[in-house]
């Protein structure tokens, strides 16, 4: 049974088991209060879901792509819960969490996954479709570029159907994980997905003052 933390858009939080499904979610589509909400999404789909912290197997954490503020606050919570639960930390992109509720909904063949990445330009992966135990098959890692490059006739994955999301789902994310877990697939690599530098930089020395 997973506990699984995304913040890489909007706030998601859910418990996961391989073979009851997702157990319990709890989510917000607000994409400033990451930090505010995350502790009171864990605690309440805890709640939900009945688990005590010592049923817990593993914390999945989105590693996005996505926004450098937002998407740290949820990788932080899910390492800092595993730690404090004794329990691993895995780390799933969370784009493929987005591709397997698509083909777990019906759709079939290439797609492409958009999610904003604010500061006028999105982040994008593309998929050639799902393997026999339903994980998405990712077949260009996440980029981010302008919206409007997506939409050029010459652009090298024009014409592949496009699926623009707004949040992704801890419970879609937990099942990536247990599935991965259950077939023994690698994990995504520890490393959050900014794919951009942060908004905010030190700056290389100290002030001078005149």
């Amino acid at each position: 049974m997973l506990l699984a933390i995304d913040t890489s858009a909007g706030t998601s939080v859910a418990v996961v088991d391989l073979a009851r499904g997702v157990i319990a979610e709890r989510a917000t589509d607000d994409t400033m209060r990451h930090a505010e909400v995350v502790g009171r999404l864990i605690a309440d789909c805890l709640s939900d879901a009945a688990v005590p912290i010592s049923d817990l197997s593993a914390v999945v954490g989105g590693m996005g792509p996505g926004p450098f503020t937002g998407l740290r606050v949820g990788i932080a919570a899910a390492r800092v819960f595993a730690l404090g639960a004794g329990v691993p930390f895995v780390p799933v992109v969370s784009h493929d969490a987005l591709a397997f509720g698509r083909y777990r909904a019906g759709h079939t063949g290439p797609l492409v996954v958009v999610t904003d990445a604010r500061r006028r330009e999105v982040n994008w992966s593309v998929y050639s479709g799902a393997d026999a135990q339903g994980l998405p098959i990712r077949v260009v890692a996440p980029g981010v570029t302008r919206p409007a490059v997506l939409l050029e006739p010459d652009w090298a994955h024009a014409g592949v159907p496009r699926f623009d999301a707004v949040t992704v789902s801890a419970g879609e994310l937990g099942q990536v994980a247990e599935l991965m877990w259950a077939h023994r697939r690698p994990f995504a690599a520890d490393e959050a997905l900014y794919l951009r530098s942060p908004d905010v930089t030190l700056s290389n020395g100290p002030k001078r003052v005149s």
